[in-house]
């Protein structure tokens, strides 16, 4: 089911921010633990390398940086933020919520906090759920959106299916208002839960508890079934885009920048070419830090921010899928 949500006002982007781990892992090293070459992985994926956090580094800590980096873009104090929202699928532990562990960590002491798990699609839906809640006529205060993921924890890199697409990073938007005309226009959400299984860590939670058992046939690791997630893929975005651009009444040429989640720039090169944005410019940082899961858009974001691709008043589109499974965009204009 898709869930189209409407205009939320003048609340937008305030700042951004972003961090990769220091340790770069190159595809000859990635290869040659998943038994495959260096070119193989490129010709494949598309990506050079990924990066890999400290063996002390969590997703709180990679959270910390890119929030801290996000809060002095915007100009905004921790101690302001009304609501922090954390997507990811690599929590620091099972329990408590990597965002009040965030939370603590920037002294954020007035803002509620809480994770949200959609996998891949986690930052566009967090975003969404972000600027739903400053919605409220009473709420004037700031929000702190992230997206954070440790994968190489949860990775077989023995396994040449997922092994080189991952790498671990962070991401994180201010949202607030803005001026008038920018801002949120609209966000659209889908679950297709009846494709569950094609993604996912099978053990450790509570359909199967962590024994000697399920460390032994490997029920931790990450595993996804790749033919039939990218068929996904190619199926639904296409028909995201158009069913967003539509709901919201923006027209496809309109569209000056989109920013997927960076799952395989071989896999989005192809289906990009279909989406039907003629004018858009398509960002694909993923060649250089590989499928950081939820936060691989505000990564990208972060980057197309920093770098001078964003002007003010031009259309952004952003678009999530994965787990579950589940596709996510969000369209908003850009500028404070």
């Amino acid at each position: 089911m898709t869930v189209h949500a409407p205009p939320l006002g003048r609340l937008g982007v305030l700042g951004t921010g972003s961090y990769l781990p220091e340790h770069v892992v190159s595809n000859e090293v990635a290869g040659a633990r998943a038994g495959v070459s260096a070119e193989w992985i490129q010709q494949k994926t598309g990506i050079l390398e990924r990066r890999y956090a400290a063996d002390h580094e969590a997703a709180s800590d990679l959270a910390v940086h890119a929030a801290r980096r996000a809060l002095a873009d915007a100009g905004v104090d921790a101690g302001d933020l009304a609501w922090i929202v954390v997507a990811t699928s690599t929590p620091d532990h099972p329990q408590p919520a990597t965002a009040a562990i965030l939370q603590h960590r920037l002294g954020a002491h007035h803002a509620a906090a809480f994770d949200v798990n959609a996998v891949c699609a986690g930052f566009v839906t967090a975003l969404h759920t972000g600027a739903r809640l400053l919605a409220h006529p009473d709420e004037h205060r700031p929000a702190l959106v992230v997206g954070a993921e440790v994968y190489s924890r949860i990775l077989d890199l023995g396994d040449r299916r997922t092994a080189p697409l991952f790498g671990d990073g962070a991401g994180a938007v201010v949202v607030g208002p803005v001026g008038e005309g920018r801002g949120f226009l609209g966000s659209s959400l889908r679950s297709d839960g009846h494709l569950h299984g094609l993604i996912g860590v099978h053990a450790g939670g509570s359909r199967r508890p962590a024994s000697r058992e399920t460390v032994a046939d490997g029920g931790h690791w990450f595993r996804m079934r790749g033919r039939e997630v990218r068929q996904y893929v190619e199926d639904r975005l296409p028909q995201a885009v158009a069913e967003t651009l539509d709901a919201f009444g923006v027209d496809p040429r309109d569209v000056d920048h989109f920013v997927p989640h960076q799952a395989n720039a071989q896999m989005l090169e192809a289906v990009t070419a279909r989406l039907g944005l003629p004018r858009a410019r398509v960002h694909l940082p993923v060649r250089r830090h590989g499928n950081t899961g939820a936060a691989s858009v505000p990564v990208a974001l972060d980057e197309a921010r920093r770098t001078g691709g964003l002007d003010d008043d031009q259309l952004v589109l952003l678009a999530g899928f994965g787990g579950g499974m589940s596709c996510a965009t969000s369209l908003l204009r850009w500028g404070r």
